[in-house]
């Protein structure tokens, strides 16, 4: 994959994100969007995107919070006060919520 084709796939990410802010469940989230399909295979490659970026900031802040006695819960917690429209768009296209995948 080029620089190109990375930033691009970061760019689709953004504007998946930003439609989502203001209805995380809407039906067109990802109609529209260039290269989407040619980037990522289509929406589920988005959705699987999305998911591993949730995964990894969640695994984050489980690793910083352990020393410091923080449950899953609380990370998990954390994290959605944090993100909340990656966390809405998730739970909006899942029907089990998984912590960590």
């Amino acid at each position: 994959m080029s620089w190109t084709e990375q930033h691009l796939r970061t760019e689709i990410l953004h504007t998946v994100l930003d439609r989502a802010a203001g209805a995380p469940a809407r039906a067109d989230l990802f109609d529209g969007i260039p290269h989407l399909d040619r980037l990522f295979g289509g929406p589920q490659g988005v959705l699987a995107a999305l998911r591993y970026r949730w995964n990894i900031h969640l695994e984050a802040k489980l690793e910083m919070g352990a020393p410091h006695g923080r449950t899953v819960d609380e990370a998990y917690l954390e994290l959605a006060a944090e993100q909340p429209v990656l966390r809405a768009v998730l739970d909006a296209r899942t029907a089990s919520r998984v912590l960590v995948a």
